[in-house]
């Protein structure tokens, strides 16, 4: 029998959080892909990367190639030694996206928004709706119930922005004024809510009137007829990053469809499938995204302007780690 020819037997395995979103990126990223470049995908689904990430680089064996996860993981595992430095010179696709969407250890995979979203049957007239975080926290103006995620990534931009700051003059995050202020909207918060399906839930149930959510979530909600409705005015424009773990077994191949993942017409291909932006902003030069929906993704650039962009660099540092504790307390009292 002849050998198979050494292209035919490069695969990686490819790591992402499943559901929807996996089985979209499959159809507009991953299949085309592996077709493009004559390598197989094999897949991987867990919710939670991080801790399996770091105890597969202990054991020195990883499994996982490539990893579709948070962008400040990717960061803290370049830092701790548990993904790879990446050379760019062979990610020619990512030469064009903005430095802010790389780093050395991650390039962007796709955008969605945590925005304000509100009930439009208690605000029915769009024109007089909650449109900023300072209407959210203003609780004589815009009574109701509210909800804000229980976790510090976003929320903290939310409190600073409601406060005054302008969404280009966030970071450094300034941690005491936006505890400050979250103590102000505390008592008047009905949940803090833990999974984007719980939060999509309160606003569709009627248990809150306005809610801090994921973009995608409240979208599905008006496809499905609910009154709902959200803004991505001040929206916190958030991403999840592609990295590989270090000591991938497959390191070249899956440079190769790091590359190949960004690609814009591949990007372009996504948000016909799910609501997430493509992270490569020649996507949107392709003419694959019908100009109505190129309207309702989050980072496209009408969109991506009035929002404030998570840096995660930030986060990773040594004042977010802190801030994230300090949550913790938060939270708690």
């Amino acid at each position: 029998m002849s050998p198979l020819p050494a292209q035919a037997a490069e695969q990686i395995l490819f790591v992402s959080q499943g559901g929807a979103y996996q089985k979209a990126q499959t159809i507009a990223i991953l299949d085309p892909a592996a077709k493009k470049l004559g390598i197989t995908i094999n897949q991987d689904s867990v919710p939670d990367a991080w801790p399996i990430m770091r105890s597969q680089v202990a054991t020195g064996k990883p499994t996982w190639d490539v990893v579709d996860v948070a962008t400040n993981f990717c960061l803290r595992g370049g830092e701790q030694g548990i993904v790879e430095k990446l050379d760019f010179s062979k990610i020619p696709n990512a030469a064009a996206m903005p430095a802010e969407y790389r780093s050395d250890y991650s390039v962007a995979y796709e955008f969605y928004s945590s925005v304000l979203g509100y009930s439009q049957k208690k605000f029915p007239d769009a024109a007089t709706a909650p449109k900023t975080w300072a209407d959210f926290w203003d609780v004589k103006k815009f009574p109701g119930r509210r909800a804000l995620r229980n976790h510090p990534l976003a929320t903290l931009e939310a409190a600073l922005m409601a406060d005054g700051v302008p969404a280009d003059k966030l970071y450094p995050l300034d941690v005491d004024r936006a505890f400050k202020k979250l103590e102000e909207i505390k008592p008047h918060i009905t949940v803090w809510w833990t999974s984007g399906a719980q939060s999509a839930q309160l606003l569709n149930d009627g248990e809150v009137d306005m809610v801090m959510a994921w973009n995608g979530r409240i979208s599905a909600l008006t496809k499905e007829g609910a009154k709902v409705a959200y803004t991505y005015n001040q929206g916190i424009l958030q991403s999840t990053s592609l990295c590989v773990l270090k000591g991938a077994p497959n390191l070249p191949t899956a440079i190769k469809f790091l590359n190949e993942a960004v690609d814009p017409v591949h990007q372009a291909n996504l948000p016909l499938h799910i609501d997430y932006g493509p992270a490569n902003p020649k996507a949107y030069d392709t003419g694959v995204i019908p100009a109505a929906r190129v309207g309702e993704l989050p980072s496209a650039p009408n969109n991506a302007k009035v929002q404030a962009l998570m840096s995660y660099a930030w986060w990773t540092s040594a004042a977010g780690e802190a801030a994230e504790k300090r949550w913790l307390s938060f939270a708690q009292k």
